[in-house]
């Protein structure tokens, strides 16, 4: 995908506005964050980061298996 953009100043910052077609083939949405995965003369390499995905990753370590017969029972948590 070859395309052309504009480099803006924004505050004391530079930004690039993203051409429609790119935002829908990778999903963005205003408030996404994209990742610098590789940056080198001429090139930029990007990712979206999904921060659900590494949420949910972090913590399997947490994860513990319940009994068999472990049923929740919303009634009993709930009793005072």
């Amino acid at each position: 995908m070859k395309r052309t953009t504009q480099v803006s100043k924004w505050g004391n910052s530079l930004a690039v506005r993203l051409p429609k077609k790119l935002v829908d083939e990778m999903g963005l949405a205003p408030g996404d964050e994209l990742r610098i995965v590789e940056a080198r003369k001429g090139e930029i390499v990007v990712e979206k980061v999904d921060r659900r995905a590494e949420f949910l990753k972090a913590i399997e370590q947490f994860r513990f298996p319940l009994p068999d017969d472990y049923k929740f029972d919303r009634d009993e948590a709930n009793e005072r």
